[in-house]
């Protein structure tokens, strides 16, 4: 269990606080808006009506005792830096905030924040490798160059084990579980057989995964 503080929660960050609940997290909630913070509270463990760049508010709620301090504010680019700034300046171990360009991602990483997110160009990447594709059921980033798709067998592997088709071999992609419905068997060996209906979670990088599955 961590100590999660979670500062702005609109509709992306109350996203956010609901899983980190279901995670068993603690977590303290920060915004302006009163109607945010008493719709936030059933789901955190506690919450704060509070201007994130007033230094100190923020000292008061002891910055350097949270394992994370995640930003999502999204309407308001210059409090989002300045809030980046504090935390770190405070003590923060861990400072995510959330961008919505890759300019904002490059002056927040420039001024306090260890990590980025940008949930919009998260999901249009994934969108567009997802649904542009009929071999690709999911898609998980690692970084520039490697990714773990979730991709269906091709027809001519029916029946074949993968020791046999030894992709891995011939285009450096790793086979990591074999998946029937709900059913996930991550207990792979060569002599694993593949049949119709069946999906594979598959590492890789990214230009072996279109040659060897034509995306």
């Amino acid at each position: 269990m961590k100590s999660i503080l979670l500062i702005g929660v609109n509709n992306f960050g109350a996203m956010i606080a609901k899983q980190l609940h279901n995670l068993g997290h603690e977590v303290l909630a920060v915004d302006r808006n009163e109607d945010r913070i008493n719709a936030i509270l059933p789901i955190v463990t506690d919450a704060q009506i509070g201007d994130s760049t007033n230094e100190a508010f923020l000292r008061s709620l002891g910055i350097n005792n949270f394992d994370v301090c995640i930003v999502t504010i999204g309407s308001d680019f210059q409090s989002s830096l300045e809030t980046t700034s504090l935390l770190k300046e405070l003590g923060g171990k861990l400072v995510v905030s959330r961008a919505g360009t890759e300019i904002q991602a490059k002056f927040l990483l420039r001024n306090g924040a260890d990590e980025v997110l940008d949930p919009e160009k998260q999901i249009a990447e994934w969108a567009a490798i997802r649904y542009a594709s009929n071999h690709i059921l999911n898609y998980i980033s690692l970084d520039e160059d490697h990714a773990i798709y979730e991709v269906s067998v091709p027809n001519e592997w029916i029946g074949r084990s993968i020791g046999r088709i030894d992709i891995r071999k011939r285009y450096g992609i790793n086979i990591l579980a074999v998946k029937q419905g709900k059913r996930m068997n991550l207990s792979v060996t060569p002599e694993t057989v593949l049949y119709e209906g069946m999906s594979m979670l598959v590492l890789g990088e990214r230009k072996a995964m279109k040659r060897c599955f034509k995306i």
